[in-house]
């Protein structure tokens, strides 16, 4: 009978998930982008709600994974190479494109909300996060490992971590950005790191992608 351990990802494809998924979340993107105009429109307290919005919709994909999209790709090598190749081709497209225009900068105008409204809101942006869509469907089935049990645990395991990762990762831009707000409108850091670093690991994660090989 197999063990719990037995059924989940190993520690290595933890720890390499967990990276990948750290370089998708800090880059601006949908989400980033949301909580900075949440945190400098309307502070601290608002853009955490946001994030707590953005935290569901990402469970959202999740969800998804896990009630079969992953266990179905998993399980056909055809499909697994349809995915990997589609997926890799379209994160380097994507990173070109980052690279090659122009960011969208943090606006102190844009319409104030209630936490509650600000809460709704992250839920939407989110479930229709492309850059979340385009992670699940062409990065996590290649750490799905039919031998190692139910490929639907092993997506809700794997998809948890995601989840928790991007909760750190937006509440801290929530807690900084509020913190300077001034600084954030008349910076050009935040640009930069829009397009260039942006860009660059859209491209890297692509290149990774298409290495990988279904176990």
């Amino acid at each position: 009978m197999r063990n719990y351990s037995d059924r989940v990802p190993n520690l290595s494809d933890i720890v390499t998930f967990a990276i990948a998924s750290l370089a998708l979340l800090v880059i601006p993107g949908p989400a980033v982008i949301y909580v900075l105009n949440r945190s400098v429109a309307d502070g601290r307290n608002t853009a955490l709600a946001g994030v707590a919005g953005l935290e569901i919709g990402n469970f959202m994909h999740v969800i998804a994974a896990t009630l079969g999209l992953s266990a179905i790709i998993a399980a056909s090598a055809t499909a697994f190479s349809t995915v990997k190749w589609a997926g890799a081709l379209y994160l380097v497209f994507v990173g070109i494109r980052t690279l090659l225009s122009k960011p969208t900068p943090p606006d102190a105008r844009s319409t104030s909300a209630t936490a509650r409204k600000a809460f709704t809101q992250g839920i939407i942006v989110n479930t229709l996060n492309p850059k979340v869509a385009l992670f699940f469907l062409s990065y996590l089935p290649q750490f799905i490992d039919p031998d190692r049990g139910s490929p639907a645990l092993q997506s809700f395991v794997l998809g948890s971590i995601f989840v928790a990762l991007g909760c750190c990762s937006d509440a801290t831009y929530a807690l900084t950005a509020s913190a300077l707000r001034d600084r954030l409108l008349t910076g050009r850091a935040l640009p930069f790191v829009q397009r260039y670093v942006a860009g660059s690991v859209f491209v890297a994660l692509g290149v990774v992608a298409s290495t990988a090989r279904r176990s």
